[in-house]
């Protein structure tokens, strides 16, 4: 079975550097597929390897980078592609992948599971159909004849690759298909604060070793030292910070405030107290223009939150809670994380039914750093930081003090 080598290294100590040093001093037989968030970083892993790298087009008859992306690993090409893309992996490409000598270098945790766009009443009317059964409270496609056409097809070739999950008689829960990391020669996964990430959960429902190591540079290189957290200059980097502490926290004293659901149900005065706070930290604490500004709340489906919270001077300063892997606002210094992060209930019962446990305060902390990095931390200068959030403050101090 494939371990995965998990570098587990702070924000800025060379991890990406490290892996495109390894790439380059590969053997020239060796084959590498470099998966990233972003298609920015697509372009620095062409421009910045001595090996030829091609990133997948729809420059082909399916107009698909999917198609594009098999016939690359076909022609056994150096492949860099982005997250969005590698998450479609479908049953073709698991074919073309095995005994394909590829390894394979993960810029950051991806997706892994989802909650699948099926209503209960879908699942109950399969059920009574006996189109599936469940065992384990994994989904079990038992109609041989159904048509790959039909309504519920997505269901049944979900349910095939054996990554369909009934979650507690509501929720049809899917994996990203584990069988792909076990097809790579070796798999390298870059992130930080792995053991609090979902990735690390799914690796442990599937019961995959993985092996921990952190990056420095030394004489010249990079290289893979022994993983020891209490080495990392977490007090250094969280003095850099300059975390507020005044009158604007008083919002925030309750150990659910501003969580997604805090954020959610805020009436329209609450809302109102909430943009006010942030504006006034920017402009009369700050002083700080549009484009030195990052905030940041709640992502995705509770866009209307974000979109009650923006006020003038800031709004358009706006950068997504989960964003990783980016250089794009190193000049930032202003920032404002209007969140309080827990994992979302659905993802943390399906792992926790399933017999493993998950670290809501690592997650918690491994989100806001990230986010915090995207600044000119990054670049080893202090930012100013709003976190009205009691519990996300209390965190971001442990984690600097090495108690979590």
């Amino acid at each position: 079975m494939t371990k995965v080598k998990v570098i587990d290294s702070l924000m800025g100590t060379g991890k990406t550097q490290y892996a495109i040093q390894h790439m380059n001093e590969a053997n020239p037989l060796e084959k590498f597929i470099y998966i990233t968030p972003y298609l920015a970083e697509v372009e620095r892993i062409l421009e910045n390897t001595d090996r030829t790298f091609y990133a997948p087009n729809n420059s082909n008859k399916d107009g698909s980078k999917m198609r594009s992306l098999k016939e690359m690993i076909v022609d056994g090409k150096d492949i860099v592609s982005t997250h969005s893309l590698f998450q479609t992996a479908d049953d073709e490409l698991i074919e073309l992948l095995t005994d394909s000598g590829y390894t394979l270098i993960l810029d950051e945790v991806m997706d892994v599971i989802e909650k699948a766009p099926v209503t209960n009443r879908d699942i109950t009317d399969l059920i009574r159909l006996g189109h599936i059964e469940v065992e384990n409270n994994r989904v079990i496609w038992t109609c041989e004849d159904y048509d790959a056409q039909a309504a519920y097809s997505s269901v049944m070739m979900l349910a095939r690759a054996g990554n369909l999950f009934y979650h507690r008689g509501r929720f049809l829960i899917w994996a990203f298909p584990p069988q792909v990391f076990r097809l790579f020669d070796d798999v390298y996964i870059l992130t930080y604060l792995f053991d609090a990430q979902i990735q690390r959960y799914y690796f442990d429902l599937y019961g995959f070793q993985y092996e921990y190591h952190a990056v420095e540079y030394h004489d010249g290189k990079y290289e893979l030292i022994e993983y020891d957290k209490t080495k990392e200059s977490r007090k250094e980097l969280y003095e850099l910070m300059n975390v507020y502490e005044g009158k604007l926290n008083d919002i925030g004293g309750a150990t659910n405030a501003f969580s997604a659901t805090f954020l959610k149900r805020m009436s329209a005065e609450k809302e109102e107290e909430v943009r006010n706070n942030i504006y006034n930290y920017f402009r009369n604490k700050l002083n700080a223009k549009v484009a030195e500004i990052l905030w940041t709340t709640v992502k995705g489906e509770h866009e209307l939150v974000r979109k009650g919270l923006a006020g003038k001077g800031y709004g358009k300063s706006f950068l997504q809670c989960n964003a990783r892997a980016t250089n794009e606002y190193q000049d930032r210094w202003a920032l404002a994380y209007v969140f309080n992060r827990y994992m979302n209930p659905i993802e943390r019962s399906f792992f926790e039914d399933n017999g493993v446990s998950v670290n809501q305060d690592l997650l918690a902390v491994a989100d806001l750093l990230q986010w915090v990095y995207r600044s000119r931390i990054r670049n080893g200068e202090s930012i100013k930081l709003y976190l009205p959030s009691s519990r996300m403050r209390g965190l971001l101090k442990d984690w600097s003090e090495n108690k979590i």
